[in-house]
This record gives structure tokens, sequence and C-alpha cells, in this order.
């Protein structure tokens, strides 16, 4: 079928780039290196496109395709192979993550240009989109753990990108150690399900609901726990921040069409196993509403532009898991999609930023750009507006979505949708200090000194991925307007039947309350930054607490680390030392003594060895006489 050689050809183009830039090693140049990057993934997103048209001509009923290329393991019942599932949920996402993939990508050649690592750059970013696709089109959950496990390699080099900065490796562990932990309750969770099933294929899944509440429950939070760790939110959520210290597309890519979005296509995708553990479903719920208001507070004193924009993605993938962990899963996976536009825009017109300005990116250090990179501001603006949710802008139509169906969900669901629009006001309060601050007020001293008046922003390999995602953050919202037309829920439904579903009056309801918080939070926000009529608080506890991210990190370092450095030192001290270093030295003295004691021995007269001989002997003939 169409769909399904299309779908290898997305799975495999993106390989296919890696491959050659790493075998063309310097015999290509670096610029040619970011081409073919750039084309692998745009051929994937051409296919993705190509099997997207093909599934839609099938009945909705048959939309599910599984292909293997080859079995490489079985035995009795269990198989596993190199399989693809082409469904609409796998579509959705290869959609997403080769379309934006292919434009954060394109964008790097004028972002990494003149970079001495340029090929290696674009063979990870490669990489790390194959990776994704793999664990979105993967037939069956081995295939699943390899994408997932690929995924957190391809980070790993990538946010370490620039291994000559201690920073930046410091980063890297800290964001695959975080991982790790999630990678194994997930992989247990599958051991678990496969001791249960017998069988590693997604259609086994609905045999889990009778395996007995307790294994149900293991199971669905092992899955949870990678997740979490994976869409970086509480409590394994600190290596986010963090990963700011790869180059800016990188973190565009992380956080907009791949990384960060998988723990949301694992709910989505195991849905049966979490809606038989209802509770884990509902913790999940509560997780990602704890994460957006957490994370909004700590965007509200962040200086580094790149770690608001951060913080903004844990808020939104919060969002996403309120949504998928109350059963909108539709509402989730749409959100993920106007996500995708809205934060890559604001990563790549931030990088036009940082690029202009030698790699600034504390925004005390801005000011007054409006008027030097006016295309940038625009672009910026609408990305702003998405965010916070303000119509006409994509925001607006699948964030509120998301709250307008936890209405659905009886008093759980109306607490999180409490706290969710909470959340709404906190986004337009630091989202639009972020822009006041960057663009408003008087010129800094900083653009002046990297003449910034002559309104060159940036190459068009950067300038043009930026306006498309300005046009798709202002437009991907209409792809669905509940209740009016729902095509996004009409396609994924026969993947993931939705649980819970808003009325008119729970949409009006929802949008009304979260655009007003929204605009409070910009008006705030203005009132402060820009117009200076109102005065920050002075909340000098709540502000260091907040600067100091709730103490999360120092939470794990007394908690992991420091006991860790302790046994450490101390094993050096009380074992290491003396029993294995000090085993080495006495074997060697030993040695050396023997050898002096036997060099006395050797006088070199040949009577004494015959004497010694002798001696010998008749020592053996008493032996073997008294044994005897």
């Amino acid at each position: 079928m169409t769909s399904v050689y299309a779908s290898w050809i997305t799975l495999l183009s993106p390989l296919a780039a890696a491959v050659a830039i790493t075998l063309g090693g310097t015999a290509i140049s670096r610029r040619a290196a970011g081409v073919v990057a750039t084309t692998g993934t745009s051929v994937a997103f051409a296919a993705a496109v190509v099997a997207f048209i093909d599934i839609l001509g099938e009945d909705p009923e048959r939309r599910s395709h599984l292909d293997t290329a080859w079995t490489w393991l079985g035995a009795g019942k269990f198989d596993a192979g190199l399989a693809i599932l082409v469904d609409p949920l796998s579509i959705f996402m290869m959609l997403v993550v080769s379309g934006v993939g292919s434009l954060i990508v394109g964008y790097s050649i004028g972002y990494m240009d003149g970079d001495d690592e340029e090929r290696r750059y674009f063979a990870y970013m490669a990489l790390f989109v194959f990776s994704m696709l793999l664990l979105v089109q993967g037939g069956n959950l081995l295939l699943l753990l390899a994408g997932w496990g690929l995924v957190g390699l391809s980070s790993y080099l990538l946010i370490g990108f620039h291994h000559e900065r201690p920073s930046a490796i410091a980063a890297a562990k800290k964001a695959f150690i975080m991982n790790a932990f999630g990678d194994a309750t997930f992989a247990l969770a599958l051991f678990l399900l496969i001791a249960h099933t017998g069988s590693v294929s997604f259609g086994a899944l609905e045999e889990v609901t009778g395996a007995g509440s307790t294994v149900t429950n293991l199971i669905a939070l092992g899955l949870l726990g990678g997740a979490v760790a994976k869409s970086a939110q509480l409590p394994l959520h600190t290596w986010l921040p963090d990963a700011m210290e790869g180059p800016t597309p990188v973190s565009a890519l992380i956080h907009a069409a791949t990384m960060v979005t998988a723990g949301v296509y694992l709910i989505v995708r195991l849905h049966s196993i979490f809606e038989a553990a209802d509770v884990v479903q509902d913790f999940a719920a509560i997780l990602g509403a704890a994460t957006l208001l957490v994370a909004g507070l700590i965007a509200l004193v962040q200086t580094d532009i790149k770690r608001v924009i951060a913080y903004s993605t844990m808020s939104q993938i919060g969002y996403m898991f309120v949504g998928v962990g109350l059963g909108a899963y539709a509402n989730g996976m749409f959100h993920l999609l106007t996500h995708a536009f809205f934060k890559a825009l604001l990563f790549l017109a931030a990088g036009v930023i940082i690029h202009a300005l030698a790699g600034e990116q504390d925004m005390r250090r801005m000011g007054g750009l409006r008027r030097l990179m006016p295309f940038t501001y625009w672009c910026f603006l609408i990305g702003s507006l998405a965010l916070v949710g303000i119509p006409p802008f994509a925001g607006f139509f699948s964030k509120d979505s998301i709250l307008a169906a936890s209405l659905d969900r009886g008093t759980l669901g109306a607490i999180l949708v409490v706290v969710g629009l909470a959340g709404t006001f906190l986004t337009g309060a630091y989202t639009f200090r972020m822009l006041y601050l960057v663009f408003h007020g008087s010129r800094s001293a900083y653009a002046t000194e990297h003449h910034l008046d002559d309104g060159h922003e940036g190459p068009l390999t950067m300038l043009v991925p930026v306006g498309a995602l300005a046009v798709l953050s202002v437009i991907g919202g209409w792809i669905q307007f509940a209740p009016f037309w729902t095509p996004v829920s009409d396609f994924l439904a026969p993947v993931a039947e939705p649980l819970a579903e808003a009325s008119n009056w729970m949409e009006v309801v929802a949008s009304v309350a979260a655009v007003a918080l929204g605009l409070a939070g910009i008006l705030v926000a203005w009132a402060i930054y820009d117009a200076r009529r109102w005065r920050a608080p002075r909340w000098t506890a709540a502000r260091r607490a907040l600067e100091e991210k709730l103490y999360w990190d120092r939470l794990y370092d007394r908690i992991f680390y420091s006991p860790a450095v302790w046994l450490a030192r101390a094993t050096l001290r009380w074992f290491e030392r003396p029993v294995i270093a000090g085993s080495a030295v006495g074997i060697g003295v030993g040695a050396r003594e023997s050898g002096e004691i036997a060099s006395e021995v050797q006088t070199g007269y040949l009577r004494a060895y015959a004497l010694a001989l002798a001696a010998g002997l008749a020592i053996l003939v008493l032996v073997f006489v008294s044994v005897r």
C-alpha cells in the first residue's frame, strides 16, 4: 500500500542522511552536510504527507496497517521484528516530527554557518529526527523502546555538542541520567507486560486488563515514569532548563517536535493500559497540572531568554498531560500540534536574536530591538500570542479545548481547570515580560555595540523558517474549532476513543475565562515592564525560591549527589587505597623481598647446588615413606 511504502521512506530518509554525512566525513563541505540533513528530513515530510493523503481515502475502521520487514526473533508465540505501524496516530506524529523538524534543520544551515563541527552537528540532528520517527512508527513495544532510548542518546549528543564547555557536558549528563531513570521504569514495565502477555505487539495490550489490578497499576506506573522523565514533568523535570546549553535549533527540536512530546504520545498509544489503571491515569493529569503551575511561576523570574521559553514548554506539556490524563486524547494531541508551531517559532526567533548579539542570552542586556529587528519582533509577537492562547492564534483553539474537556470529568476535572486557568494568567505574564524586556524600552548598549542599527536580522535560511512557523501559528489552530468542526478528533478517534468530551457551554466558559486571564497576565506585564506604571512585587523570599527553581536541584543534590560523593570518597579512603592499592604495593614489595632472599642462596658453586638437590630428594623420600 502507498501509505506503508511512504511511511518506510519517512522513517529511513533521516537515517540515510545521517549515514551519508558520517561516511562522507571531510569529503563533503560543511554547508553540504546541512543540505543533506535538510533534504533527508524534507523527503521524510513529503512522504508523510503522501501517507496521510492515502490513508484518508480508506474507511476509518481500516486505517491501521502493520508492515514487517523481517522477524529477527521468534520463540513459540513470541516474535519480534522490524515493523512499522501505520495508523492515524503514527501519521499525525510523522507529520509533526518531520514537518517542523525539517524547518528547524534548514534553519540550522544559517545558524551554524562557520562552526567547525557543522558536519557532526547535522549528523546528530538527522539521527535525532530518525530516532523520534522510530519511536512513533515502531510497530511493536520493542521498537518503541529502541526509539525511546535513541531519542535519549541523540539529546545527550546534541545538548553536549559544545563539549569544550563544562556546563554543556554537565547539562548533557544531567539530561541523560534523569531520562535513564525514566527509561528504567519504562523498560521494567515492558518486561512485566511481556511476562503477562507473552507478546510485544500493541494488539496484546488488551490482555493486560485481565492481569489483575496490581499488575496493571505497576505497568501503568512504570510507563508513566518514562513519560514523565522524557516530557520533563514533575518531579523529573530539572534536566530541561539546563538542556539550553545546546545550540538554539537543538532546543527548538527538543521542545517543539521531538523529545518532550514523546511522553504524551506514549500515554495516547498505550491508553488502554492507563484506562485500566485509572488511578495512575488521573495521577498523570495531576502531575501535568502541578508542572504547568510550577513552571509558570519559575518562568516569572528567569533572565535567560531560552530558559523562559524552556519553562513555558514544561508548562504547555503539562496542559497536554492534563488532557490525555483525563482521557481527552485528541485535545492533547491537537495542542501538541499547535505547540510545535509556536514553540519552534519562539525558539528560532530567539535564535535570530542570539545570533545577532553574538551569543548573548541575558534579557537584561537586550531592549529596544523592536526597531532594529522588526521582522523578528512581529514573528515573536505572533508566537507569544499563540502561547498565551489569544484568538485567533493557534494556542487559543487547542489549549482551551483541553480546559473545556476537563470540565466533563467531574470534581477532579474542575480542580484541574482552575489550575490550568491560573497557568494561563502566568503564561501571559512571563511571556510578555520576556517580549517587553527584549524588544521594548530603550535601545541597549549591547545592541549598539554589535551594530544592529543596519537592520540586518540574519540570513534567509534562518528568516524563512521563522516566517513559515509564524504563518502556521496564525492559521494552524483553525484546523479544528470545536464544536463547529473537529477533523483532528475524528481522525484520531479510531485509535483512542475519548473519555471526556466538552459540551458547547463548556467550550464557551473555558474560552472566555482563559482569554480573560491571559489578557490579564499580559496587562500586568505591560504595566510593570513596558509602561512602568507598577513595580514588581518585592517578595524577597518568594523571589529567591523561584530563582532557585523551588530548590529542586538542591533537593536532588542532598538526596542523591552528596551521599554518592561521600560514599565514593569513603570507599576511596577506607577500602580502595588500603586494600586495592595497598595490596598491589604489598605484592610488589613481597616479590622484591623474595627475590632478594633468593639471590642470597645463589652462590654460583656447583657443590652447593648438588647438596641442595640431595637434601630435597632426601626430604621427598622421608615424606613418601612416612605417608606409607
